[in-house]
């Protein structure tokens, strides 16, 4: 128990996230200079896509997964604000917490938000488990069989886990099934422009990957996920310099890529969700916080 209260006190550190995002921000800084070829024009060509999955797609998917009658605008600037908060938070939580208080701060019950926040979630992570099934399997049917199993499995688990235990799961109505096929939907392109950011990262490196075995290296790495850290320097970017090293890429290349990716993540963070949590906070203070 000791010492996992002074693992949870290390990774959910201030100084912890401080010195992830100087890393994130330092090895592109210490290693683009001593590569023999860099270009920024791929990171912008992947950012691009990679800014319309995160900040279109995603709130779009949150939206499909909320009850209530709150506009897609409402959902595009809380979830820009919840983005920011989360890149400073380990185990990006400081976007669900934000996210459930602008929802019960819209007048959404408490437990409709938490089924909101809680939904998206799940289809966030079968998304991403299809994905990871995706990128490791060689045929088409085996695709098909991991990314069914994968989506039974996880909502046949919430369903049981509400009739059996419904005290740990204080959520309001499930989503329909098709709010969760358009959530699915939604969250595989958003996969898909993660990946194309990546792949525009290691090009500005000079380095080039087979774009099938890049999607593997990056399916692979997302299992590290599982374990929290700051932004830059979490498991998951450990594990991915890991694979594209094993898939050729020289150390310093692919350290310099992911975090790059990582770094150029922070721009439309604080272009989008900063400006809009700076407005929101000042409508709240002034008393007339609009749901637009």
């Amino acid at each position: 128990m000791r010492l996992r209260a002074a693992a949870h006190a290390v990774v959910h550190s201030r100084w912890v996230l401080v010195a992830g995002v100087a890393i994130s921000v330092a090895i592109p800084l210490f290693t683009l200079p001593r590569l023999p070829h860099v270009s920024v024009w791929p990171v912008f060509l992947g950012l691009l896509p990679w800014i319309v999955g995160k900040y279109l797609l995603c709130p779009l998917r949150w939206r499909a997964l909320t009850s209530g009658s709150l506009t897609r605008g409402w959902h595009v600037r809380a979830y820009a604000e919840s983005e920011l908060l989360g890149l400073l938070t380990p185990g990006h939580v400081g976007a669900d917490l934000w996210r459930l208080k602008r929802l019960t701060g819209a007048g959404l019950p408490r437990g409709d938000a938490l089924t909101s926040v809680a939904a998206d979630r799940l289809v966030g992570a079968i998304a991403l488990a299809a994905f990871v099934g995706f990128a490791g399997s060689a045929l088409p049917v085996r695709m098909i069989v991991a990314a069914g199993l994968v989506a039974v499995l996880a909502l046949l688990a919430v369903v049981v886990l509400r009739r059996v235990r419904p005290d740990l799961l204080p959520m309001g109505p499930l989503p329909k099934p098709r709010a969760l096929a358009h959530g699915l939907w939604l969250s595989a392109w958003y996969q898909l422009s993660i990946a194309g950011l990546l792949l525009g990262t290691i090009v500005a490196t000079g380095q080039h990957v087979a774009p099938l075995a890049l999607l593997g290296a990056f399916g692979a790495s997302q299992i590290a996920g599982a374990v929290p850290g700051p932004n830059g320097a979490s498991p998951r970017e450990g594990a991915l310099v890991v694979a594209l090293a094993a898939l050729g890429v020289p150390w310093a290349a692919a350290a310099a890529a992911v975090a790059l990716k990582a770094a150029v993540a922070w721009l439309p963070a604080l272009a989008l969700g900063g400006v809009s949590l700076v407005l929101t906070r000042r409508a709240a203070r002034q008393g007339v916080l609009a749901l637009a």
